[in-house]
């Protein structure tokens, strides 16, 4: 099994304590602090109520696979998925570490953190 993780593309404005975060093995998710809801990805606005009064918490960097695929076309193949965080939020990642016919859904699973070439690192998740 060979390991591939689709490239990180640059912060954009905002997103920089996340990626800062991650550089420290850290997953961040920003929070409405008028309702407390997370939301993922990180943006300068809640989705859901349109509200700029937000904070950043460190998730627990554990979850659920919700959904995956497997991109066997892809030389190395590699796999993409959406993992459903304990805080609820879903995020679209890649399953490493884990030889692929080990990979189910519902499974549970933690974050791992991979050098990208740019010298950032990027949330990925492994079986837990």
């Amino acid at each position: 099994m060979s390991e591939r993780v689709y490239q990180f593309v640059g912060t954009t404005p905002g997103t920089e304590p996340y990626w800062d975060a991650a550089k420290e093995g850290k997953l961040l998710l920003r929070y409405n602090k008028d309702d407390g809801q997370p939301h993922y990805y990180p943006r300068q606005i809640c989705p859901y109520t349109l509200s700029t009064n937000l904070e950043w918490r460190e998730a627990k960097g554990t979850g659920v696979i919700y959904t995956y695929s497997i991109m066997h076309a892809a030389k190395p193949a590699y796999v993409i998925a959406y993992v459903t965080l304990d805080e609820g939020v879903s995020m679209m990642t890649n399953i490493v570490d884990t030889p692929f016919d080990q990979i189910k859904v519902g499974q549970k699973v933690k974050v791992v953190f991979k050098d990208m070439d740019d010298g950032h690192k990027l949330p990925c998740f492994k079986v837990a």
